[in-house]
């Protein structure tokens, strides 16, 4: 289906698909790149180069054929180009590189982008399940239901609904009875089904829990036999998630891929991240890059489970598009391992019980893992040492990362040593001891400091109070020596690259509370997390990330300076994005409204 669209793009818009977003938005600044002289130079604002170890403002950028080829005075700049040069006036405004995203899932912007917005403030208005399906109501339209044949949303949150509960099948039969209806959790770990969505889905009192999966069941019961209740955890949810949200026509599939497109756009990516592709949403991105779709780079990492059970696939789409250069602005950047659920859900898997159990589960319970043998683990990490590719691991609770640096202990002793920058993915119950094994293990820790603001107070009632505080542990990381990124595992939380940095500083929860004020980083720090730190972390330094001579022309800009002295902490998440270019081509502008 996928491969059917992509090829529909191609045919139906032709030459007018590689120049879409490539015209200059603001007139007056720039010409079009067909049209404007061989050079031009950025000037009148605040120019961060994010080099080196404190910040450094330059006067001007020059910029030829989408690669920087001066930084430095305008006066120089001038002098050297001026007579071919074309002025881009920044207008005082401030420019960045373009922003990394450490990790998101850049496949499914298109859903957060399209359906029912079902996040609660200040993202959305879903703060009571009324209130939640009032907004599936809303949006229960002919037309919305033809994009996919359900109603669907993404985003919701038990933690901050007023119930303090999951919606169930009953909840979401009063919106609609004839149509299906899921939505999804705001950890992208758990669904939530109608009655009719669970016909669809052939999903029975008979049918039992998968592997790394659990269906919930009505009253508390637990295994097949009783009657689900709608709710859908890890392995029961995820691998639906294509079946309900594929696109269910030619058109429905365009707005798709150019909703979540232009939404990253929005928030400043020229490099997007997709963290657990499988075949279907790596065919879909190798297809709009083919047909020169991509306005941005994304890098893809495909879930183990194909690299270890789908061969045919690996000597096929992988060889093609694996590797350290984009072709048509997408490449397969490694592997990506699953060893635990979501924290916020409690499925992240811990070596100390949590404080207050999920429904259903009795004290003492510790989440789970998503593969119980350490020699599964084993031979995971082996495959991508045998093949030297680089390997990102989801981990969250303690007793999953304790598993991740035993197993890969174990297996890296057998290999010489090699640049492979590995990846730990969010680590929100991080333990001290363990940092120090993954600085010795050379893995760079991407942590998820969005949980901070988001999730806080919740974490503090589920894990208690200081362990609570101790989530995502930024400074402490930093100040091992561990290489740092940040990210938004967007569409878990909206991909708004500015607030995560404003977060990051600030560590403020919705209560106001500050979460572990002893690990708040500088604003240049968060900047270097989503610009150069990020582009170390895709093998990307030498050409992204930073502001200097030979490296791409990648750059936002914002409308505020978040470095600029009288800029207080709360104000650096309200920043917004001007501009967004890619290789000298804007392919963002905010609109004037």
């Amino acid at each position: 289906m996928v491969t059917i669209v992509a090829l529909f793009f191609g045919i139906v818009y032709g030459a007018s698909v590689g120049s879409i977003g490539q015209k200059w938005q603001n007139g007056a600044d720039v010409g079009t790149t067909e049209n404007s002289a061989a050079f031009t130079i950025y000037h009148n604002g605040n120019i961060i180069t994010m080099a080196g170890p404190k910040a450094v403002y330059v006067q001007s950028v020059v910029v030829h054929e989408g690669k920087i080829v001066y930084v430095g005075t305008y006066e120089e700049a001038r002098k050297r180009f001026g007579k071919n040069a074309e002025s881009f006036d920044l207008k005082k405004k401030t420019m960045l590189p373009g922003f990394i995203d450490a990790h998101a899932h850049f496949g499914s912007f298109s859903a957060q982008a399209i359906g029912a917005h079902i996040l609660p403030p200040p993202d959305a208005g879903a703060s009571t399940i009324p209130e939640l399906l009032d907004i599936l109501r809303d949006w229960n339209t002919k037309a919305n239901r033809k994009l996919t044949g359900w109603i669907f949303g993404m985003g919701f949150d038990d933690s901050v609904l007023a119930e303090k509960r999951f919606p169930t099948k009953h909840d979401l039969d009063e919106v609609s009875t004839e149509h299906p209806i899921m939505i999804i959790h705001i950890s992208g770990h758990f669904a939530v089904v109608n009655t009719e969505g669970l016909r669809r889905l052939e999903i029975t009192k008979e049918t039992p829990d998968p592997d790394g999966g659990i269906i919930r069941r009505e009253n508390g019961k637990v295994g097949e036999g009783y009657e689900p209740n709608g709710v859908l955890e890890e392995l029961a949810a995820i691998p639906r998630y294509g079946e309900v949200l594929k696109p269910s026509s030619l058109v429905a599939g365009l707005m798709f891929f150019n909703a979540g497109q232009d939404m990253a756009l929005s928030y400043g990516y020229t490099t997007a991240h997709e963290g657990r592709a499988f075949e279907d949403n790596h065919d879909m991105l190798a297809n709009v890059a083919k047909h020169n779709m991509l306005k941005l780079d994304v890098v893809s990492y495909i879930d183990y489970n194909v690299t270890m059970f789908n061969k045919e696939f690996m000597d096929s789409q992988w060889k093609e598009w694996y590797g350290p250069e984009y072709k048509k602005k997408y490449r397969i950047g490694g592997m990506k391992l699953t060893l635990d659920g979501s924290p916020q859900g409690r499925t992240a898997w811990r070596t100390i019980p949590y404080v207050e159990a999920p429904e259903g589960k009795e004290l003492g319970y510790l989440g789970y893992p998503a593969i119980e043998e350490d020699s599964d683990v084993e031979a995971i990490y082996k495959q991508a040492f045998d093949n030297n590719w680089q390997i990102i691991t989801h981990a969250n609770g303690d007793a999953a990362m304790d598993q991740m640096i035993r197993t890969m202990q174990k297996v890296s002793a057998q290999y010489e040593h090699k640049d492979r920058r590995n990846v730990l993915i969010h680590g929100q119950y991080i333990r001290d001891d363990q940092l120090d094994a993954f600085k010795e293990l050379d893995v760079i820790a991407s942590l998820f400091p969005l949980h901070t603001y988001y999730w806080g107070d919740w974490h503090k009632e589920i894990i208690g109070d200081d362990l609570g505080n101790h989530i995502s542990p930024t400074r402490t990381a930093l100040d091992k020596g561990l290489r740092l990124t940040i990210h938004t595992d967007a569409p878990v939380a909206l991909p708004n690259l500015m607030r995560m940095v404003g977060i990051t500083v600030e560590r403020k929860s919705r209560s106001g509370a500050v979460i572990g004020e002893e690990e708040k980083l500088t604003a240049y720090e968060a900047l270097k997390a989503i610009t150069i730190w990020s582009a170390y972390q895709h093998f990307e330094d030498e050409t992204k990330g930073t502001i200097e001579e030979g490296k791409l022309a990648d750059f936002v800009i914002l409308n505020q300076n978040p470095l600029a002295h009288d800029m207080n902490e709360a104000e650096i998440k309200e920043i917004e994005v001007l501009k967004t270019i890619k290789e000298g081509k804007v392919v963002y502008t905010k609109p004037a409204n």
